[in-house]
C-alpha cells in the first residue's frame, strides 16, 4: 500500500531486526568533506519514532528515529569543533553540525534528570547495520505542531500500529514508570 506521507524513510518499508550482538558503531552527520563522526560503544536502546518538534528529522518524514546509549559510551572522535548546541535551553542538549544540520546526539546535563546518563542518538547516521529496531512511536500528536495535516492522525497511527511502532502521546509505559520512579525516589515518596 502507497501512503502520501512518509514515517521516516528508515522504517516506510518495514522495519529492520537489530542484532542483539552489536557492539556499536560510527555516526555520521551528512556533510561531503570533513563529516563529524561520534563514535558509540554500546548497543543502542529505546529506539522509537519520535513525533517532537525538537528532534531532527529527514526532509519529508514526520518523526524522527532516535534511541538511546550510555553517555559514557559515545565520543565525538572527528570535527567536533563543527558541532554546536541547537537550543541551549533545552533539556535535551542536541549536538548538531553547523553545516549539514544533522543532530549527532543530544545530552542532559542536568544530574537530576530521570534521563540523565542516557545520550540520544540517530541510528541512520550510522553506516553499521545491527543497531536496536524501533519499538514504539512517541509524542505522535506533536507532528501536528510540525505542520502534519490533523486529518490524517488516524491514518497516521494506523500506519504505526502496521509497521508494530505502538503510538503513544508521551513515551512508551516502560520509559514513563522509570521517570516517575526517579521522581518518587527523588520526592522521598519510594524508598530505594
Amino acid at each position: 500500500m502507497t501512503y502520501a506521507f512518509s514515517i521516516h524513510p528508515s522504517v516506510d518499508n518495514g522495519i529492520q531486526v537489530g542484532d542483539e550482538d552489536f557492539a556499536g558503531g560510527t555516526l555520521v552527520c551528512r556533510c561531503a568533506q570533513d563529516p563529524v563522526r561520534v563514535q558509540v560503544d554500546a548497543q543502542s536502546a529505546y529506539n522509537h519514532a519520535c513525533g517532537c518538534t525538537k528532534c531532527w528529522k529527514p526532509k519529508g518524514a514526520l518523526f524522527s528515529l532516535v534511541a538511546v546509549v550510555p553517555r559514557d559510551k559515545l565520543r565525538v572522535t572527528e570535527h567536533a569543533e563543527k558541532l554546536a548546541v541547537v537550543d541551549p535551553k533545552a533539556t535535551i542538549q542536541r549536538h548538531a553540525c553547523r553545516q549539514c544540520g544533522v543532530h549527532l546526539y543530544g545530552r542532559i546535563e542536568n544530574s537530576a534528570h530521570p534521563l540523565y546518563g542516557f545520550d540520544f542518538i540517530h541510528t541512520e547516521l550510522s553506516p553499521d547495520k545491527g543497531w536496536s529496531a524501533p519499538q514504539f512511536a512517541a509524542f505522535v500528536s506533536s507532528i501536528i505542531e510540525s505542520g502534519a495535516d490533523p486529518a490524517i492522525m488516524g491514518a497516521v497511527r494506523a500506519r504505526l500500529k502496521a509497521l508494530g511502532l505502538e503510538p503513544y502521546d508521551c513515551l512508551s509505559p516502560e520509559l514513563m514508570d522509570m521517570i516517575a520512579t526517579h521522581t518518587a525516589k527523588a520526592s522521598g515518596v519510594l524508598k530505594s
